[in-house]
């Protein structure tokens, strides 16, 4: 019997978690254990996954929560070591770029566990991200390393990951938007919000370089709500961002942006294939919009994403409120961009091909 650890912990992650748990239930000898760090605890930003995406109630809850990176990465650690003690698994599956990710990751190294890192050798080449410095940690501690495009597997041959540890399989996130995609449009969502499909402007920020300074929030506030004097723009606000665009007095300068709180996995899946462009500071979104054909604006300097820029749907855009209504406005005039093709695997299968190497590690079957 193989034993998997799989941990969760930021809403990004259950988008990641859900497809491979299904394929895994597939082999006989695989025993699943569900891990939810509590990184993400906000009923909007985790527990309406688990509705919305089929996935079972977690088994553990290590119920962290809300803290700077230095106290939630060690409180993590010290939560989930005796996770690892107690239930002694054969590997534990991390997965994107949260500190939950690193966290689970290094207390698994240290008790001998393999580990498995579920979209790996993604890099932005910025220090300044936390999540950058979680990727290169966890990829470093990792036995297996799954990887959703080529670049990555560059990314990680260049830091000398042994050949054999790197598994091209794809995305599984894309996985679960093809999976869901249906069932999210016949919500009807921008309808709900009166909205005409194809007319308006979705917006997300979380990361802290874009929310936790007013220097950087102000040209952003400034985008949005010029932006807004053109077309109807719906932010369904991060509650970091919500907080501190009160607490900077930003909140009344948006204008005509539309702040709501944050919405399930199905409802913002079926707002963002309505929209006309998307502006976001997301990893995720940059390749839900790159599968759904939505132009996407990246407020950002970079990307660990390269393939979604390469598609023609996705652009990084400098943060100054001029550029960010001239290429808002300019990528509305020019309707949905074609993509070449979809990137290669992201066919809705990448979970499959994980679980396969999964339970071959151990002759599972």
């Amino acid at each position: 019997m193989l034993r998997i650890v799989h941990v969760a912990g930021a809403r990004p992650n259950f988008m990641k978690i859900a497809p491979l748990m299904s394929a895994l239930t597939r082999y006989r000898d695989v025993e699943q254990i569900l891990v939810h760090t509590g990184q993400h605890y906000d009923a909007l930003m985790s527990e309406v996954f688990f509705d919305d995406l089929c996935i079972p109630r977690p088994d553990v809850n290590l119920e962290v929560g809300s803290a700077s990176h230095a106290v939630q990465t060690a409180g993590i650690m010290m939560a989930f070591e005796p996770v690892c003690r107690d239930l002694q698994p054969d590997v534990v599956v991390v997965v994107g770029d949260v500190n939950s990710t690193a966290a689970c990751a290094l207390v698994a190294a240290k008790f001998g566990i393999k580990v498995a890192h579920v979209e790996a050798g993604l890099r932005s080449f910025d220090w300044t991200m936390p999540e950058e410095i979680n990727r290169v940690v966890t990829d470093r501690l990792s036995d297996l390393l799954f990887t959703t495009e080529s670049d990555a597997n560059e990314n990680l041959r260049r830091e000398g990951v042994a050949e054999d540890k790197i598994h091209f399989v794809g995305n599984v996130m894309i996985d679960t938007l093809l999976r869901h995609r249906e069932r999210a449009k016949a919500l009807d969502m921008p309808s709900r919000f009166g909205l005409d499909s194809g007319h308006y402007a979705l917006v997300t920020l979380h990361r802290p370089s874009n929310v936790d300074a007013p220097d950087s929030l102000r040209p952003i506030v400034d985008g949005l709500s010029r932006v807004a004097d053109s077309m109807p723009v719906l932010f369904p606000a991060h509650p970091r961002t919500r907080r501190n665009l009160d607490s900077f007095g930003f909140a009344q300068d948006l204008g005509d942006v539309r702040l709501v709180d944050p919405l399930g996995y199905l409802e913002f899946l079926g707002l963002m294939d309505g929209a006309s462009v998307v502006l976001t500071d997301s990893g995720g979104i940059q390749e839900e919009t790159t599968v759904l054909g939505v132009q996407c604006l990246t407020l950002r300097p970079n990307t660990e994403r390269p393939v979604t820029v390469e598609q023609g749907t996705n652009r990084l855009v400098s943060l100054d409120a001029d550029s960010i209504v001239q290429t808002a406005l300019y990528s509305v005039d020019g309707g949905r961009k074609s993509r070449r093709s979809l990137p290669e695997l992201w066919d809705g299968k990448a979970a499959d091909r994980v679980a396969e190497v999964l339970a071959n590690t151990q002759g599972a079957a």
